[in-house]
């Protein structure tokens, strides 16, 4: 998913990690009904930690505004800048599911472990070449990645900045845009496409980057 966009950044001079989660991408056969928000939280620092990475630009799209969260929390002194990317800002205390619409949580499955992913074209893709391409690099989540609930102590300081995705409507990310629009402590900016600007507009995405 972020083939795109990566390859844009490295063309730029930038050195780019796009570690996946423990049970979705290459990673899907580990997936299991015990892997939950810790898990890919864990997934992040031990990338962090054994690449012995330093003055990191961490990015979380979309769920991942949770993983990167709390990431930062326990590896601070190795993020120079925190970024959302149409992407949950979560609070101590809340899980993905406290901060979906109410409809969406309500479709969360009861007797499965499995949550799919929305169809791209609920989240504005359009385009039948990018969703032709997108095809296959989605898999659902474990249930447990919605519903645990986030622990931090608020120890990453640095800064933070929001980019939201307006090219679509409704939003689930609206709300946290709204609220971070004008918050001193946050950069804000926006992009005209659908959910998955690294597909999109990578070039655009990368230039946003590149000034975190």
């Amino acid at each position: 998913m972020w083939s795109r966009l990566a390859r844009e950044l490295r063309s730029r001079g930038h050195e780019v990690f796009t570690p996946s989660l423990t049970g979705v991408g290459e990673r899907v056969h580990l997936a299991s009904p015990s892997v939950n928000l810790s898990t890919h939280i864990a997934d992040v620092v031990n990338a962090l930690d054994y690449e012995r990475l330093e003055a990191v630009a961490l990015v979380g799209h979309s769920y991942g505004g949770m993983v990167v969260t709390g990431a930062a929390d326990r590896a601070p002194s190795r993020i120079a800048a925190l970024v959302y990317l149409d992407a949950f800002v979560p609070q101590s205390g809340q899980a993905a599911a406290d901060l979906i619409p109410g409809a969406m949580r309500e479709r969360l499955p009861r007797d499965d472990w499995r949550v799919p992913p929305l169809p791209p074209q609920a989240q504005g893709m359009t385009d039948p070449s990018e969703i032709a391409w997108v095809a296959g690099r989605r898999d659902a989540q474990p249930l447990g990645t919605f519903t645990e609930k986030l622990a931090v102590e608020n120890n990453y300081r640095g800064p933070r900045r929001y980019i939201l995705c307006n090219g679509y409507s409704p939003s689930t990310f609206r709300p946290f845009a709204e609220r971070l629009r004008d918050d001193p402590f946050w950069r804000y900016d926006e992009l005209p496409t659908h959910h998955y600007p690294q597909v999109s507009m990578p070039r655009e995405t990368a230039q946003l980057l590149e000034t975190t």
